[in-house]
């Protein structure tokens, strides 16, 4: 929901009410993520996208009827379905969609959620989809760090989300939880949709250089905030790396050890000078973080698995490290060489392979396991 936020907000404090379609649930090849919603406005404007056109039709035509009459419904679209080929989802997936009267009545939280979300803090909303009688679905337990507010209808149920919900949160992880009819964890009866609304995932560059500038501006581009950090001040500038977030004069391995990381932040070491990356990457791979690589041609990367091993670094240690930086896409300049970083990034967050789609079989959409524990989550926001 964060990519249609802005127009709901809108209508929102303008006492209107919405029919808000939602992605809850994907499986195989389907086109959008949990999180991407679509609105139909008071006068029709339909905003945001499900499917990327698939079953738009659809669910406008649901989204009208619950702007009105208030009643939520949870709808599934399939290739078991025949419904499925008739609305366009002809990929092969299939896609759970919540549909919704969002107001000022049904949604009182909702200006303070969209607050939290421009202000960087972290919040989620976990929404009863089904399993319910109809006067509890679509209850809402607003969760942050600093508590809970709201209530599913069950202080067990609410205890068991709150907990469960706190660690989506730190992960930035969106997707359903399923329970007992009195939050037991073992049971299934009850479905909730959990938003994680959490702050942009880190990137941080270390080197100023070219190449950097270009990694940054893709790591904009993916959603990252960038961090550039040089211990040169003179080639460390605001002015030569327009696209970050922050640009920092310091040495590498000092501010990596004192700056805030966590599992879903990404280090891109540019620097391929012994006397910062050594130092930086025996610091970086022992941290919880989710993409460490680094630059350099095989020899410089041999010598520096050497130093580090030297150093006491673990073989499983070393494995975490992603050099020669990127995938063998043929890339020289700095802006294909961004390209090629992405794309692993991108595989490393999936566990895609990198190889050509057209000389593998299986799924083309990679999914994360239910633990999120398969590498780089920032993109797992909601949408």
């Amino acid at each position: 929901m964060r990519d249609v936020m802005t127009e709901l907000e809108a209508w929102w404090r303008a006492g209107e009410s919405v029919g808000v379609g939602t992605v809850v649930g994907t499986w195989k090849s389907a086109p959008r993520q949990p999180g991407a919603s679509m609105l139909v406005g008071p006068e029709g404007t339909a905003v945001g996208s499900v499917s990327g056109g698939c079953v738009e039709g659809a669910v406008y035509e649901l989204a009208e009827v619950a702007r009105d009459d208030g009643a939520p419904v949870l709808q599934r679209y399939g290739v078991s379905d025949d419904d499925a080929f008739v609305v366009g989802l002809t990929c092969g997936g299939i896609i759970d969609i919540y549909v919704e009267q969002v107001n000022q009545d049904t949604f009182p939280e909702l200006g303070d959620i969209a607050q939290d979300i421009r202000a960087g803090r972290p919040v989620a909303v976990a929404t009863l989809i089904s399993g319910a009688g109809p006067e509890r679905l679509g209850r809402r337990l607003v969760v942050r760090e600093d508590g809970a507010s709201g209530s599913l209808g069950s202080d067990r149920l609410d205890d068991a989300v709150r907990d469960d919900v706190e660690g989506m949160l730190l992960l930035g992880q969106t997707g359903i939880v399923h329970y007992g009819p009195d939050g037991e964890r073992r049971g299934d009866d009850i479905a909730v949709f959990v938003a994680a609304y959490a702050p942009p995932p880190r990137m941080i560059v270390f080197g100023a250089i070219d190449f950097a500038a270009a990694v940054a501006r893709i790591g904009a581009f993916l959603g990252y905030r960038v961090t550039v950090c040089d211990a040169r001040p003179t080639f460390a500038t605001a002015k030569r790396f327009p696209d970050a977030d922050e640009v920092v004069v310091e040495w590498p391995h000092r501010y990596l050890r004192d700056t805030e990381v966590d599992a879903r932040t990404v280090v891109c070491v540019l620097t391929h000078d012994p006397k910062f990356d050594v130092p930086l990457l025996e610091l970086a791979l022992r941290l919880p973080v989710a993409y460490v690589g680094a630059m350099g041609s095989r020899r410089t990367n041999d010598d520096r698995l050497k130093k580090l091993r030297e150093l006491g670094l673990s073989e499983d240690e070393l494995d975490r490290l992603h050099a020669p930086i990127g995938l063998d896409v043929g890339a020289r300049t700095p802006e294909e060489t961004a390209i090629s970083v992405a794309a692993e990034l991108i595989a490393a967050r999936w566990n895609g392979s990198g190889a050509q789609l057209r000389k593998i079989d299986g799924p083309i959409h990679h999914e994360l396991d239910h633990g999120g524990n398969t590498g780089v989550t920032g993109a797992n926001d909601p949408s």
